[in-house]
């Protein structure tokens, strides 16, 4: 099949509903229940999903990674493309009109990844330099949250929110090192501690979320360092770790390049203690392998 050719299919009826013909290659594609976008290189072609109709081209800055992120859920369908390949700034579009509603100058290096919440509230944003992950309100194309990843470079292949009709609980990332991060935002964090006043009172609550390490949880070695890797929140809910203590349980999906799939689950309690254990593990590409690890705990 060609890469400028995009096929859409009723999953329904199974039957195909309609081709779609590029001059350039397709990068990405995203959808909802209204709108189908299609990024290439140099434009985005927001369409009507019911009746394929092209509603806006957008040209952008040359975006080769196919760079983007769509609002699946949120009523004015936004979606974020790169505003520039000097710095991190992000256009956000709204698709239910179609018009540009802001720019969110959101790192100094160019942006490697980026994903609304599910509302389409917030826009988390990552550089190439890696090292800083942001949260951003979009109504106000302000930040939110900062938090540190680490000190040195390196590449985030993917970021996800929690699914929440308002503020997500967790944020979650994948990097070049095969490492998982958890970044809790304010609905977890108020029911897991609570604030120091005093060090709000006299630092900015963006600086002080990269700061506190109860923000904060990493888990190593998830994935073959350098493996390229899409990850998921299924859920987060209340819980109890195995000393009968309250902890957030989170269950994260992980799919990497050479076709793996992961489950963890992952436990943090209010004393900033953490536990996590691979639930399952199969590769897509050879179906006679599955479930090659199960139930894998750890603690920290």
């Amino acid at each position: 099949m060609s890469p400028r050719r995009l096929c859409l299919f009723n999953t329904k009826t199974r039957q195909s509903k309609r081709d779609l013909n590029f001059k350039t290659s397709i990068l990405a594609v995203r959808l909802n229940m209204k709108r189908l976008v299609v990024v290439l290189q140099d434009r985005t072609f927001v369409y009507d999903l019911n009746s394929t109709t092209i509603l806006e081209e957008i040209e952008t800055v040359p975006n080769t990674k196919g760079l983007c992120a769509f609002a699946p859920n949120s009523e004015e369908c936004y979606l974020a493309l790169p505003a520039s390949t000097s710095k991190g700034s992000a256009l956000v579009y709204k698709t239910s009109q179609p018009e540009l509603i802001c720019q969110i100058d959101a790192h100094q290096a160019p942006l490697a990844a980026m994903v609304f919440s599910s509302n389409g509230m917030y826009l988390a944003t990552a550089s190439e330099k890696g090292t800083m992950v942001r949260v951003h309100l979009v109504t106000q194309a302000t930040k939110s949250h900062s938090f540190r990843r680490g000190t040195y470079p390196s590449t985030i292949y993917s970021l996800a929110f929690s699914p929440s009709v308002d503020l997500p609980d967790v944020l979650v990332a994948t990097s070049s090192s095969g490492s998982l991060h958890l970044f809790f935002l304010d609905a977890a964090r108020n029911g897991r501690r609570q604030a120091n006043i005093l060090l709000s009172s006299v630092i900015p609550g963006s600086v002080t979320d990269a700061l506190d390490p109860a923000n904060h949880h990493v888990i190593h070695n998830v994935v073959p360092a350098d493996i390229k890797s899409c990850l998921a929140v299924q859920s987060v809910e209340n819980s109890q770790n195995s000393s009968k203590l309250p902890a957030l349980k989170t269950v994260i999906y992980i799919v990497t390049q050479d076709g793996y799939f992961r489950e963890y689950v992952i436990g943090t309690t209010k004393s900033n203690e953490s536990s996590w254990s691979l639930e399952r593990e199969f590769n897509f590409l050879d179906a006679g392998l599955s479930g090659l690890k199960h139930n894998e705990q750890h603690t920290d």
